[in-house]
């Protein structure tokens, strides 16, 4: 008997069977345009052997005018057939199996060669697209079909077809990009003509023994978008049409709906795909936000859908569904939904990867083999970049203590933890608590290494963090002053009004949870849907209620403010800045940027403009809270270094940046696999 009896159970498509509930969402993560296949290869071997029923590529495309990127990845040569084999044999190698994703941006397109149902530009996109005529409609089905075929040359197992999150099919169907008055525009029937003609066309071209699963967008989030009406009619005929699976897609890109950050509660979205349950006969799957097995089995359980769809959860541990298979769920590296190292740096044209497994995309470059000699290993700090050095330097068979002057393990993450739409860093730091207990690491808590303790040591790993920046402001010792450490540990009395100093990512987060009255409504998902919007898709087009957005009253009055004239928040994430943005706007918080910082009082901040500090004027504020950045707490470091050790110093103690737990992971990781 298993603890996971739904997620495990496998599922028999008739001419082959998947071997459990989960596969592994399609993710583009930039290795094909690397080039060295045996590096993807290592990629999705590594999640065949972890468990997954079945996964799917990043967006192949089938043309080049329907590519994300110009140069985007697809199989347009006996080359590129020849290449993808050497991944599919990998995987089928592992005892897993594979389908390619066949993405056509349409109007999503960064190309001047970018094509659309009509000439309606994207507000993602600079490029104006190319309204298609008869011949250009049919060309794009016929590619299509084309990379459907090249797939199964590739040895794939099948294909996905991306009907869903604003891309070329989800275009045609939706009167907000589709104006067209010909037979592949007006009437529904007419708009769902071009996903039902690809799907038909693609089954006749492979037969019957070959995976299609459709990705269907089931709710849009965009202004005049599908009913659900439209929604169920579309899952019938692509049923009829040949799809072996549909798959659930929610929003669009263009969305101002988060759909799958931090904030975001798990599961959020599972209730649209249940809706569909039974208007079908073939498998349903279900995705965005599921992270961890005991949420998947719950969702399956409900009956919401048949499978679940998890993307950035096999990023962040390859072997998720080999753990939960063998009981080892409470040592599943969770993902956090960060974004931070997989889509902002999709975004930003660099390789994937993953905050909380920075082997992620790198299995063939960062690994972790058992040592030949142990060495005795002293860890300073048990914040990411110490806690990541010594489980992996523990894991390859150092004998590793770890000293932390606190009395819990974390660090910093403790006071993101604290943040409303943050509660996945507690999961964060109970998987390295429990990592630490696999992996035998000596901790001592509440223990303030010394020279003197460390001096037996073969080698010492410095993790000591980062302390609060001195703004050197007049008047910043006021008893109305205090620091964001103390505001997000609970041991400072904050008032009704607030200036908040910095608007850096602690400046909001901060500000989040001054906002925030009770519970998060990242733990409450009916809040969640009413704070951003969002309605059943029955009762409106599109999934987005007429009255919009209803957030709850925030708790206080908050003045954001930096001295940088640009955009408070310009540092934050690029796929997720603008939910930061938003969800402090819709709190009314104040964002004020450019100033100096003149005097604190009794009565608030007084504050001026520009070089010449015109303007001078007081901004009220019952309590300041001080987040205007951080410098480094190497003073171990420094005196070791002084007595002639050789010491590494990594995280916050080598370079002071804001909560950087991407670039202390990877930091910790590197140096542990080094050691």
């Amino acid at each position: 008997m298993t603890n996971y009896p739904h997620l495990l159970a496998p599922l028999d498509l008739g001419f082959t069977t998947l071997k459990n509930r989960a596969i592994m969402g399609s993710m583009h993560t930039g290795l094909e345009e690397v080039g060295d296949y045996n590096r993807i290869a290592a990629y999705f071997a590594e999640r065949a052997e972890g468990g997954a029923a079945l996964m799917v590529t990043g967006g192949m495309a089938p043309n080049e005018e329907g590519g994300v990127l110009p140069g985007a990845a697809g199989l347009f040569t006996d080359k590129d057939i020849a290449n993808n084999r050497i991944v599919t044999d990998a995987v089928h190698a592992a005892g897993g199996k594979i389908a390619m994703q066949i993405l056509h941006a349409g109007r999503y397109a960064y190309n001047h060669k970018c094509v659309a149902p009509s000439p309606v530009k994207s507000p993602i996109s600079p490029f104006p697209p190319t309204e298609l005529d008869e011949e250009g409609i049919e060309k794009q089905i016929a590619d299509m079909v084309t990379a459907t075929l090249r797939a199964r040359e590739a040895g794939y197992d099948g294909v996905e077809i991306m009907g869903s999150e604003g891309y070329f099919l989800n275009q045609f169907l939706v009167t907000h990009t589709n104006k067209r008055t010909d037979r592949w525009g007006g009437s529904y029937e007419n708009r769902m003509r071009l996903p039902v003609e690809v799907v038909r066309r693609c089954r006749e071209a492979v037969g019957p023994d070959f995976i299609i699963i459709y990705r269907l967008s089931m709710i849009d989030l965009i202004p005049n978008g599908s009913t659900w009406q439209e929604v169920v009619q579309l899952a019938k005929a692509v049923e009829a049409a040949g799809a072996t699976i549909i798959n659930t897609g929610i929003g669009w890109h263009e969305a101002r709906v988060p759909t799958i950050a931090t904030s975001v509660p798990r599961g959020a979205f599972t209730w649209v795909t249940k809706k569909l349950m039974g208007a079908v006969s073939i498998p349903l799957i279900t995705s965005n936000r599921i992270n961890n097995p005991e949420t998947a089995e719950g969702i399956l359980a409900e009956g919401c859908a048949d499978m679940v769809s998890m993307a950035r959860p096999w990023l962040a541990d390859g072997h998720f569904m080999r753990k939960a298979a063998e009981g080892k769920s409470d040592q599943i590296n969770i993902c956090i939904a960060c974004n931070q190292a997989c889509l902002d740096h999709t975004f930003s044209m660099k390789l994937t990867s993953c905050l909380v497994n920075p082997r992620a995309c790198h299995e063939t470059i960062l690994n972790y083999p058992a040592v030949d000699v142990a060495k005795t290993v002293a860890v300073v700090g048990a914040g990411p970049a110490g806690l990541s050095t010594a489980i992996v330097a523990a894991e390859r068979g150092h004998k590793v203590t770890l000293f932390e002057k606190d009395s819990e393990i974390g660090g910093q993450l403790n006071m993101a933890k604290q943040i409303p739409g943050k509660e996945e860093f507690w999961h964060m730091v109970d998987y390295f608590r429990r990592m630490l207990d696999v992996h035998n690491v000596d901790v001592r808590l509440e223990t303030e290494a010394t020279v003197a303790a460390l001096v037996e040591f073969d080698e010492v790993v410095i993790a000591t963090g980062v302390l609060p920046r001195d703004t050197g402001i007049a008047g910043q010792d006021g008893d109305n002053v205090v620091s964001y450490v103390d505001v997000l540990r609970g041991k400072a009395v904050v008032g009704e009004t607030v200036a908040v100093i910095g608007a850096g990512g602690i400046g909001f987060d901060v500000s989040e949870f001054l906002t925030q009255k009770g519970e998060s409504p990242t733990l409450n998902r009916d809040e969640w849907l009413a704070e951003w919007g969002v309605g059943d898709p029955a009762d409106v087009a599109g999934g987005l209620r007429p009255e919009g957005p209803q957030p709850e009253a925030p708790a206080r009055s908050i003045t954001m403010m930096q001295r940088k004239a640009k955009k408070p928040g310009a540092g934050l994430g690029k796929t997720t800045g603008w939910i930061h943005r938003a969800a402090l706007k819709m709190k009314n918080v104040q964002m004020v940027a450019g100033v100096n910082y003149e005097q604190i009082g009794p009565q608030g901040i007084q504050v001026s403009s520009g070089e010449a500090r015109e303007n001078p004027r007081w901004i009220a504020a019952d309590t300041l809270v001080m987040c205007a950045g951080q410098v480094s707490f190497r003073d171990l470091a420094d005196q070791l270094q002084a007595a002639g050790r050789t010491v590494h110093v990594i995280g916050g103690a080598d370079v002071a940046a804001e909560l950087d737990a991407k670039r202390a992971i990877k930091q910790g990781s590197e140096l542990a696999a080094s050691l």
